[in-house]
């Protein structure tokens, strides 16, 4: 199922501009069908929840703490 630039900003609850935004930078994969561009919604979906996967990935990453180094406390 193909959604509009107009149905994807709907999803994303985001304004139509900057959906045209992002498929002209090449953010968005979307196909033009003549007359619009035109978005896969499973192909877009499954971008977004490895995108949220990532997202959550990198704030537990960040939110590891850092290992104490062994060679600080053996300085003379």
């Amino acid at each position: 199922m193909y959604l509009t630039v107009k149905e994807t900003a709907e999803h994303l609850s985001l304004p139509e501009d900057y959906i045209e935004s992002l498929i002209q930078q090449n953010k968005i994969r979307a196909v033009h069908d003549g007359k619009q561009y035109i978005v896969n919604k499973e192909q877009f979906n499954s971008h977004l929840e490895q995108l949220e996967k990532a997202k959550k990935q990198l704030a537990e990453w960040n939110n590891e703490p850092i290992p104490e180094d062994p060679d600080v406390k053996d300085e003379d």
